[in-house]
């Protein structure tokens, strides 16, 4: 087996030696928006880190696992407000994703798996993953990285110290980007979560919705008029590379044993 994970370094000739009908393919996604004043806006970057991981921890047991080529631009949202920001529609991301899971498909290369670093891909990945399955009886899972984050940082740092560190520009993706990448961060740049943010008279309660009554509303509330500086819930200052290092673990382990047990089998029975 080649020490290559990602499939764009192979050669043709490579390709055809070891992208057989047995190899697993990991498909990483995520976005380009405001993370924090702090924080590359390529969220992307961690979500191909991560899958690279993970490929690496599933070819030690004993699955040959790729990486493709990651997607960076997230489905349109919210964040479209984000100065240097890029979004493609849901539209243009369904037909993306079923374009390239076509073409694993016609080579048979059927045992796939997502690996997720941004909200907004989740309907395009569901509509998609629906479609194969109706299509060719093909179960494509996906692993929203920073959602089962969330739940696992509850475990590594204790349910109060995760709810003060966790939020939009802070854990996990802060601690995750200071594992893997500190050279990139600005520490110095770090702002707090903003409180009191108003909409209309209305008490904002996050991302694209409002509090009235005791309840959550949706509403079309820009990035931008929600957290101005990226940040929403945590605080980033708690972040570190610790947490980044333990999450990861956690995270690769996850996805290898995933792998190793449905998705090579192809989630036979």
């Amino acid at each position: 087996m080649t020490d290559k994970l990602k499939m764009a370094e192979l050669t043709s000739e490579e390709a055809r030696q070891y992208l057989t009908n047995d190899a697993v393919i990991l498909l990483p996604m995520g976005s380009l928006e405001d993370q924090g004043t702090h924080a590359p806006m390529g969220d992307y970057l961690a979500a191909e880190r991560v899958a690279l991981d993970m490929a690496q921890a599933a070819r030690d047991m004993g699955v040959a696992t790729f990486v493709a080529p990651v997607i960076p631009f997230g489905g349109k949202d919210y964040f479209e407000s984000s100065l240097g920001g890029m979004s493609i529609r849901t539209t243009t991301l369904v037909a993306l994703l079923d374009d390239m899971i076509g073409q694993l498909h016609r080579h048979g290369l059927t045992k796939i798996m997502f690996v997720n670093g941004h909200g907004g891909n989740v309907p395009a990945i569901t509509e998609v993953a629906l479609r194969w399955r109706q299509k060719a009886d093909m179960i494509i899972p996906s692993i929203y990285l920073w959602q089962v984050g969330y739940e696992l940082l509850k475990e590594i740092l204790g349910p109060e110290q995760a709810a003060q560190s966790s939020g939009h520009g802070g854990d996990p993706l802060t601690s995750v980007g200071l594992h893997y990448y500190p050279e990139i961060l600005r520490p110095d740049l770090m702002q707090p979560a903003p409180k009191g943010r108003m909409f209309k008279g209305l008490d904002v309660a996050g991302f694209a919705a409002v509090k009235y009554d005791g309840a959550r509303i949706q509403i079309p509330i820009e990035a931008i008029e929600t957290a101005p500086h990226g940040v929403w819930g945590g605080d980033p200052k708690l972040s570190c590379a610790e947490t980044g290092k333990a999450l990861t673990q956690r995270l690769v382990a996850i996805g290898a044993g995933l792998i190793r047990d449905h998705v090579a089998k192809g989630f036979a029975e």
